[in-house]
């Protein structure tokens, strides 16, 4: 692949996340809006995952590698989320929240709502660029398929961000433009200095090696689409609006992948 043509998908995927939390301050979508966009961009990604890094991580290295690398991966994410909420996460029906919430009473999380968020995204972009720039060391058509899903993942994203900074500017009174491009353009950088790194300094590694990181990058992007896009589109889904929409991102994705 051309270094000018994988340069190109990591500046798009780069420029969607400012693209999209300015969307949601100009449009101000609604939540069915916003859960066919989360929903088809989990939608996107489970079918990526599943479909193109998984196998190729097998085909590079071996069950074992993927294995490996997706647990990596999976638990750096996980480790990433419990560090940034002190060591405690429970859902809103689990028994455990009042002593949770309690905690963090004590125990403040490591930023506000924002900060959590768009910050937890910055370090997760690091994973999905890397993403990028390894599948297409592995094979053009991999970052080309990646890069696609990273694009709509991080539109989807920026959303969430923009939607979150638009409420609290609000009741504060601050200015939403600043400080959403601030976050998207953090978001942005990790994720076009990752796949640069990704392509450029790791491309020459051995096939198991890149397996290896290229399962990572899925473990990473798995957990991100099950505990944030998911629960998001469903909060807001209306009709079955969220599950409708994953299935079409999942479908679509299934079909470009028969696209050579």
């Amino acid at each position: 692949m051309s270094p000018y043509l994988i340069l190109g998908i990591a500046v798009a995927a780069a420029l969607a996340s400012p693209l999209g939390g300015l969307i949601s301050l100009w449009l101000a979508p609604t939540t069915l809006f916003m859960s066919l966009a989360l929903g088809f961009a989990s939608g996107v990604l489970l079918a990526t995952i599943s479909f193109e890094m998984l196998p190729q991580a097998l085909e590079a290295g071996s069950l074992l590698v993927a294995v490996g690398g997706f647990a990596g991966g999976f638990l750096a994410v996980y480790g990433l989320d419990l560090f940034i909420n002190r060591g405690r996460i429970a859902g809103e029906k689990a028994e455990q929240k009042d002593f949770v919430r309690r905690f963090h009473r004590r125990h403040r999380p490591r930023g506000d709502q924002v900060t959590v968020l768009a910050g937890g995204t910055s370090v997760e972009e690091l994973i999905e660029g890397l993403s990028i720039g390894v599948g297409a060391a592995i094979e053009p058509h991999l970052g080309l398929m990646v890069g696609a899903a990273v694009v709509v993942d991080n539109v989807a994203e920026a959303l969430s961000i923009g939607e979150l900074i638009r409420d609290e500017s609000r009741k504060d009174g601050g200015r939403p433009v600043r400080r959403v491009l601030k976050w998207t353009g953090l978001i942005g950088a990790s994720l076009l200095g990752s796949a640069l790194i990704g392509w450029f300094a790791l491309r020459g590694l051995p096939d198991p090696l890149l397996g290896f990181l290229f399962a990572l990058g899925g473990g990473g992007m798995f957990y991100l689409t099950v505990t944030d896009l998911v629960p998001e589109s469903e909060k807001r889904q209306y009709q079955q609006s969220a599950a409708l929409a994953i299935g079409a991102g999942f479908v679509m994705m299934l079909a470009l992948g028969h696209v050579r």
